[in-house]
């Protein structure tokens, strides 16, 4: 055999290997390249972001659908039609807290996610790592801690989850001062203990899915399950670095460098609630952007048409649909964008009895009774937060069935309706066309025997106040900010003045003190704890004028003079009365307990005795020796 024809058969065969290894390892790699694309497109299908694609276009697909084009039969089009009504009718009460609208969307989404995106117990982890406890972020381990409280605890889960850690606890810094926060490190430690991810099934994870999708989509984002537990009120945007402050300082980096620290929370990533009168920050919690912040600040205050959030109308107050108060604030009017739901106790815990839990609690509650009873001018004083609100509302159970009561807000807050179904009660609010001072002219003519204003925080709302007490009902009961009984006086009185009702201090005062009775001064401590500080009754101070009108029978210009210079004396004296008013406390907080100091003056014992029926009147009397002895 010819020696170069081995040699090229040898490197022909060579050249095929090689090319055939070539092809094959190009094979090998794209049939990997389209595993490896195959797995991505999966991971992202069910990913949260790709579920709440699928759900957008699937509600929108039922919603506009138009079915006069399909050729159903009549039964498939009606229930087609009720389906497509319910949702819109749903997806719109969603958006406004309300609970049965959001329990049918999110049990709609519940079922297209399982039996249509074919959610299983295998892809579920590409949304939750259910399967990696270590690559759980805290959101999702609080979200999922939620989950299984809710289903023992229902509305008291976050409370109870709170309680049994003790995460209202404080936090004492280097210098003492004490702070409430839940940290990521608490929420870790917390789920280490609880093992939940050994407890729950697929459904549990699906649902819990579908409540981080239903919170991105129409819901209120991180807040969205919180904002529903029964705690006193939740909050954002009001902590950390607005993005405004970035103009000021250009370079983040270069301002942690300058700083010393290594990360500063964003205005995004402020989380706060309000619970048993404590403000504490839920430090693992975030919105994630700016964007996702300004999302749930423009779509939260929306029940009612309430107008909208703009540059020029930089906040608005309004409430939501199951009463909770909301205020929203943006730029330019706020630093950043930021939120505060208020909410209020259920009807079934307005009761002065559970309010108030301190020693001796029984006979204060007794004199608040016998206050409403006795149609007294009582002002519900103190800062925010501490119970005013609250505690108004429960002392209205004790007002005499027949008598009428009528209500002036800003927005809507006492929802007395809701607590006294049976009683006659009418709300009024300002709007951007009716005024209070219209609505307060409106109210004269409903035959209304007590008025109440939700919150006397402006001046011409005191001046209501004060036209109420005088002229348009039996009594009148409000709330105010004032921390101190003078400061009360004062800021009435100078209300007054402001608006031009009055133009002399003196007169101004004397028109406050004739109308005020009695002052419920409450205070919230350090630890959040309610009570009430003092009770205190005003004293309207009568002026007796000496004058002398003898100058006449005086013969000589001395004593003309004497008559005439005691007169003068008498008339600065007036002039120059430092107060026109005396205040006493009638109950005190002392020591943990509740001290009746002195006794109520007689003049208003009388009032309140002529305006309580006979069985009534036994009572106080009764109450009244027992009390002060």
């Amino acid at each position: 055999m010819d020696f170069t024809f081995v040699i090229n058969l040898i490197l022909i065969v060579v050249v095929v290997a090689l090319v055939a290894f070539i092809l094959f390892n190009i094979a090998r790699n794209k049939k990997g390249t389209e595993v490896v694309n195959e797995v991505e497109r999966e991971r992202q299908k069910y990913s949260i972001s790709g579920m709440i694609d699928y759900i957008k276009n699937e509600f929108d697909e039922i919603t506009r659908m138009n079915l006069y084009d399909l050729a159903l039969s009549e039964e498939e089009f009606e229930r087609r039609k009720n389906t497509k009504y319910e949702l819109k009718k749903a997806l719109k009460g969603a958006g406004y807290a309300a609970t049965n609208d959001k329990k049918y969307v999110k049990t709609l989404m519940f079922d297209l996610l399982r039996n249509q995106y074919k959610v299983t117990e295998r892809n579920i982890n590409y949304a939750i790592p259910f399967d990696n406890a270590e690559r759980l972020t805290e959101q999702d381990k609080f979200d999922i801690l939620l989950h299984i409280y809710k289903q023992t605890y229902k509305r008291n889960a976050l409370t109870e989850i709170i309680t049994k850690y003790a995460l209202d606890n404080p936090e004492f810094d280097s210098e003492g001062v004490p702070s409430y926060r839940i940290t990521r490190e608490q929420i870790n430690e917390i789920f280490e203990k609880e093992s939940p991810l050994s407890v729950i099934d697929f459904e549990d994870k699906l649902e819990i899915v579908v409540q981080r999708v239903y919170q991105h989509y129409k819901g209120f984002s991180v807040i969205d399950d919180i904002r529903d537990q029964n705690i006193d009120g939740v909050s954002g945007g009001v902590s950390g670095i607005p993005p405004s402050f970035l103009d000021q300082v250009g370079d983040m980096e270069d301002y942690l460098d300058q700083t010393g620290k290594i990360n500063i929370p964003m205005s995004y990533d402020s989380v706060w609630i309000f619970y048993k009168g404590k403000s504490m920050y839920l430090q693992f919690l975030s919105f994630g952007s700016e964007a996702e912040l300004r999302r749930v600040c423009q779509n939260i205050y929306k029940y009612n048409n309430p107008g909208q959030l703009s540059e020029s109308v930089g906040f608005k107050i309004n409430e939501m649909k199951d009463g909770s108060r909301i205020v929203v604030l943006r730029p330019n009017f706020a630093e950043s964008w930021a939120f505060f739901v208020r909410k209020f106790a259920p009807p079934t815990l307005i009761d002065a009895h559970q309010l108030l839990i301190h020693k001796n609690k029984e006979n204060v509650v007794e004199l608040l009774k016998y206050l409403i009873r006795g149609a007294r001018v009582t002002a519900i004083t103190g800062e925010q937060g501490c119970g005013k609100t609250t505690l108004l509302m429960a002392i209205m159970k004790y007002l005499y069935p027949t008598i009428t009561m009528r209500v002036q807000e800003t927005a809507f807050e006492l929802h007395l309706r809701k607590i006294y179904p049976n009683s006659n009660i009418l709300s009024l609010r300002e709007t951007e066309t009716i005024t209070g001072q219209m609505g307060l002219d409106v109210q004269k003519k409903t035959d209304g025997g007590v008025n109440i204003l939700g919150e006397v925080a402006t001046d011409p709302v005191a001046a209501w106040m004060i036209q109420m007490a005088q002229v348009a009902s039996k009594f009148t009961l409000f709330t105010h900010h004032a921390k101190t009984f003078p400061n009360l006086i004062t800021a009435l009185r100078n209300s007054l003045l402001k608006i031009g009702m009055f133009n002399n201090e003196e007169v101004a005062e004397v028109q406050v003190v004739n109308v005020i009775n009695f002052d419920v001064h409450l205070k919230r401590g350090v630890d959040g704890t309610r009570y009430i500080e003092r009770i205190t009754e005003c004293i309207p101070k009568e002026k007796e004028f000496h004058y002398s009108d003898d100058y006449e029978s005086k013969k000589t210009i001395e004593g003309k003079m004497d008559v005439l210079i005691a007169n003068a004396t008498e008339y600065f004296r007036h002039m120059t009365q430092t107060s026109n008013y005396e205040y006493k406390n009638i109950v005190e907080f002392k020591d943990g307990e509740y001290i009746f100091a002195n006794p109520i003056s007689a003049e208003n014992v009388q009032a309140m005795r002529e305006n309580m029926s006979e069985e009534d009147i036994r009572a106080f009397d009764k109450f009244l020796d027992v009390a002060w002895g």
